[in-house]
């Protein structure tokens, strides 16, 4: 059983950095989906790669609780943010690279 440690990003619609503190732990699923004839929804017998999401305030607590339960995983650290600091008189400069026109 192989199991993913991450920091999930946020989604399109937030800009803040809610939830965006706690570290996950998902396990891999161990057999490949498979679609339902009567419905096709998509189905697995294995529940827990599906169903089990654990969260963690830090990400030495996840690699812990992965250790104590030898649970093998995968650290995925997440990229480095990008910050671009702006001020609003920069859309004025004289300097610009593409003239400020209406």
């Amino acid at each position: 059983m192989l199991a993913r440690i991450f920091r999930p990003s946020r989604n399109a619609m937030q800009s803040g950095r809610a939830k965006g503190v706690e570290w996950v732990l998902e396990l891999e699923p161990s057999d490949a989906r498979r679609s339902d004839p009567l419905m096709g929804w998509t189905q697995t017998s294995d529940t827990s790669s599906s169903q089990v999401r654990l969260t963690f305030e830090t990400k030495e607590d996840a690699v812990r609780y992965a250790e104590t339960h030898a649970i093998a995983f995968q650290l995925v650290d997440p990229p480095a943010a990008k910050r671009v600091i702006k001020a609003y008189a920069d859309n004025f400069a004289f300097n610009r690279k593409v003239p400020w026109t209406h």
